[in-house]
């Protein structure tokens, strides 16, 4: 096992002002999940401004607070009103470490944290001419890539199309999301229609009960089908139940809404809950976080993984470098930019081989087209404001 690559520390950074850039994309097909159907992804990217280099975040907030609590109205008064001034009250210069300082007396609001803290992060890298990849400790240069399937309107017929067409494209893995009632039919064609060889693992987005016997039936049917993993089938606090039913099951429990820092991992992988991790940098508030859950993991012989909310080339730029680190062993929702985007905001993420490469230029490596920010809403938060 690699030790843990030293972080070296960066210089602070002097922020001038910070814009909230708001980006409207339509999806090239619907994307249905338990949360409900998307068609578009309104998102807010987030852009720090220096005199040396400007930095990029993404808030990976969905639109309602079906995931967790947050959202993207939400986020946006959050950060304008209190996030932002905090950050620039104390001082006039700033280190992405000084963002969680800084802003540790709002509960919550990971998503909006972690947007501030990558942006944060990337003008100091910008500033010193050093790829947020090397930074972080990359092990490789490039990444395996998985593809999140959703609920598709046309049922089984369309889940068997649309993998098919992602495992010719060569992606290495097929995350497909179930809910009750549409859990072990469609997953039992479609593991009959790839053939066992094909990396398999299911996501319930805590749409599952413990205490309903259909449900568990259902899980248990999904059991018996050698996948990878099943992805949080219940709640985000029952953790009791996720081990309980772990123990029984042959398929490892994968744990991701669940996991909101480095000590929730420790106490889920500890009782049994999660024999594997899911990292989302906004779900758990940033880089430096998703780092200190992966120590966590990795020093209880426990794997992790990328997630993805269905990001921009922002938002997948900073998830690429963070799934680049030992100890990520699985194929992350990594895609290519064309999975969900006809045009990325951004120079777009290709598939090649099964695998995305790992931006190796200054910062988190992409940058949002002109074209895009010049027709986007933009709201500046000036350091005198």
């Amino acid at each position: 096992m690699n030790p843990t690559p030293a972080i070296v520390p960066l210089a602070a950074v002097t922020i001038d002002a910070v814009e909230l850039v708001r980006v409207d994309l339509p999806l090239v097909r619907p994307f249905t999940t338990s949360f409900g159907r998307q068609t578009r992804r309104e998102t807010l990217l987030v852009r720090v401004r220096t005199p040396e280099a400007d930095g990029w975040g993404e808030i990976v907030t969905p639109a309602a607070p079906v995931y967790s609590e947050e959202f993207t109205a939400g986020a946006a008064l959050v950060l304008r009103d209190h996030l932002v001034p905090w950050l620039l009250a104390p001082g006039s210069e700033v280190t992405a470490e000084d963002v969680g300082t800084r802003l540790a007396r709002a509960h919550g609001h990971r998503m909006a944290k972690a947007a501030l803290e990558v942006a944060v992060m990337d003008a100091q890298l910008r500033t010193a001419g050093v790829a947020l990849a090397d930074h972080l400790g990359a092990v490789v240069d490039r990444v395996p890539a998985g593809v999140s399937v959703g609920i598709p309107d046309g049922g089984i017929p369309e889940l068997l199309e649309q993998v098919a067409g992602y495992l010719d494209e060569g992606y290495l893995r097929v995350k497909a999301k179930v809910q009750p009632g549409f859990d072990v039919a469609p997953m039992t064609a479609l593991r009959e229609h790839v053939g066992t060889g094909v990396a398999l693992q299911v996501d319930g987005n805590a749409g599952y009960h413990p205490d309903d016997p259909a449900h568990v039936r259902a899980l248990d049917g999904l059991d018996e089908l050698g996948l990878v993993m099943i992805e949080q089938p219940f709640g985000t606090d029952r953790i009791r139940d996720h081990a309980r039913h772990a123990a029984r099951w042959r398929t490892p429990v994968c744990l991701d809404e669940s996991i909101h820092d480095a000590t929730r991992a420790r106490d889920a992988v500890e009782s049994g809950a999660a024999g594997i991790v899911n990292i989302k940098l906004g779900r758990v508030g940033g880089l430096l976080e998703s780092v200190r859950i992966r120590d966590t993991c990795r020093a209880r012989g426990v794997p992790v993984w990328c997630g993805g909310m269905l990001e921009t080339g922002v938002g997948r730029a900073a998830n690429v470098a963070l799934a680049a680190l030992d100890g990520f062993r699985f194929p992350g929702d990594t895609s290519a930019s064309n999975r969900y985007w006809a045009e990325d905001v951004t120079e777009p993420f290709v598939l090649e081989g099964g695998y995305v490469a790992v931006p190796r230029s200054p910062g988190i490596g992409r940058t949002p087209r002109e074209t895009w920010v010049a027709e986007a809403a933009i709201e500046r938060i000036d350091r005198h404001r």
